[in-house]
């Protein structure tokens, strides 16, 4: 099972970019960690994470709970990087679907990245997002890096796709707030029409919001 990302095609060459040079040992290092990581994820889209032991992961993706302990220091540091990487698919996965070209012009990206998360191919990926952000909301000691800027990062995500004059802080965080807590209800509950309907009908009122807004900010230009 690959990871269900929409990627855009940006063309161009490479003139302009920064090329590092990583000595051998260091670059195998780090495409041995990154191959770890493909691999843990596949295993906990099956498996979860609520009962992760590393011996079984080990065995399961053909490397041993030593090599693993070599790569990510502890459980919680293997659980930290696919913290990290789980959050970083998924939001590259939203941007794109966000920015793409729906086929009904009244569509909001809202929605799009709503249709992306729901639908059963992608469902594993949304669950197991949500699973492993829990897991760092329960030990916000140790992974208190992690949730401060995942949280901005999906403030600015969201706040980017919001139009004058309601991209504020605020409203983005509503917006995810929202999203996460309709989509944690149709994983509880499998209800996909009743949440759906229930995003419908707040991105009603967030297109109120919005022209009421525009309607006061125009008065005031002309008052002004």
């Amino acid at each position: 099972m690959s990871w269900p990302v929409i990627t855009a095609s940006l063309g161009g060459d490479r003139n302009g970019l920064t090329v590092t040079t990583v000595p051998c040992n260091d670059r195998y290092m780090s495409d041995r960690k990154r191959e770890l990581i493909d691999a843990i994820i596949e295993y906990l889209l099956h498996n979860g994470l609520a009962d992760l032991s590393l011996r079984p992961l080990a065995a399961k993706i053909n490397t041993s709970a030593r090599l693993l302990i070599f790569h990510f220091k502890s459980k919680e540091g293997l659980i930290e990087d696919v913290l990290e990487e789980v959050h970083a698919r998924m939001q590259r996965s939203f941007v794109a679907v966000a920015a793409a070209k729906p086929a009904d012009a009244k569509e909001t990206p809202l929605k799009r990245c709503w249709r992306w998360a729901t639908d059963p191919q992608n469902l594993p990926y949304s669950r197991l997002m949500y699973e492993v952000h829990f897991i760092a909301v329960q030990n916000p000691r140790t992974y208190e890096r992690y949730l401060a800027r995942s949280s901005l990062n999906w403030i600015e995500i969201i706040a980017s796709r919001l139009p004058e004059p309601i991209n504020s802080a605020a409203i983005a965080t509503l917006c995810g707030a929202v999203f996460d807590g309709l989509i944690i209800e149709m994983l509880s509950t499998g209800d996909l029409r009743r949440t759906t309907r229930a995003l419908d009908t707040f991105i009603e009122m967030l297109q109120r919001e919005h022209a009421s807004r525009s309607v006061k900010k125009r008065i005031r230009k002309l008052r002004s």
